[in-house]
């Protein structure tokens, strides 16, 4: 059972089974693993029911995304072994005027707060899954990793043809970036275990609706299999990784 299914009603199900929907497209030769925003300020700085973590990081994801990180650290070890690029999206520290937020002022009656927790910044990545130096670090002030960043020109430069993509929020700045990948004709991976949102039905929805029309909603093993089948060391003449992976330990 998927976990859309039960948000599904049975016309919806006949109608995109009707009308082609949810083939598999499969991946490419050349993968690149994106994890997007998974910081503290979507995840908290500890385990903790989400409406306990909000009162401190008003986008917590609450315990999905701490349920998400070990599986994400699978998925980094396994790229880390075959010397696949691994790219991570974070926010930015806004102006204190509030002007570079732009349209998020719009849309959040809570968006003048800072974070309370002391230690903790709201767009450093969790340090469980901390970038490593050879490791491509987007910063970006809208929810797609594409918009307004140099994420194609890295790509291109690598030649990457797929992007398996992992973080939060589904339905946001994942679904933002699924689409834009899709856009821009790479093969998509979404890697189910490994992204997160804060809504239950959002979640599932957004899977769903992504696996129908603009990538492959897979399993962390099927990612981590699928990596290790490709060749090793494609961006060794242009990306320093070190000699051996780099230390990721799993929770």
């Amino acid at each position: 059972m998927k976990v859309w299914d039960r948000f599904l009603t049975d016309r919806d199900k006949q109608v995109f089974g009707s009308a082609g929907y949810d083939a598999k497209a499969g991946f490419g030769q050349r993968p690149a693993l994106l994890v997007i925003d998974v910081s503290y300020g979507f995840c908290g700085h500890e385990r903790e029911p989400i409406l306990d973590s909000v009162k401190h990081w008003r986008n917590s994801c609450g315990e999905a995304a701490w349920d998400a990180i070990p599986y994400i650290q699978k998925l980094l070890h396994a790229a880390r072994e075959q010397r696949i690029p691994i790219f991570y999206t974070t926010g930015v520290d806004r102006r204190p005027d509030g002007f570079d937020a732009g349209g998020w002022r719009r849309k959040n009656t809570r968006s003048s707060e800072g974070e309370t927790i002391s230690g903790y910044g709201s767009n450093e990545i969790v340090r469980e899954i901390a970038p490593q130096p050879e490791d491509i670090v987007i910063e970006k002030l809208k929810p797609s990793p594409f918009h307004g960043t140099p994420l194609v020109g890295y790509l291109t430069d690598l030649g990457i043809d797929t992007l398996l993509i992992c973080g939060t929020t589904t339905g946001g700045c994942v679904r933002a970036g699924v689409i834009d990948a899709f856009s821009y004709n790479y093969y998509v991976g979404v890697v189910e275990e490994c992204t997160f949102d804060r809504g239950e039905a959002s979640h599932a929805i957004n899977l769903f609706d992504m696996n129908a029309k603009y990538a492959d909603v897979v399993s962390t093993e099927d990612a981590v299999n699928y990596m290790k089948q490709t060749a090793k060391g494609l961006h060794d003449s242009k990306i320093a990784f070190p000699a051996a992976p780099s230390n990721t330990a799993v929770l």
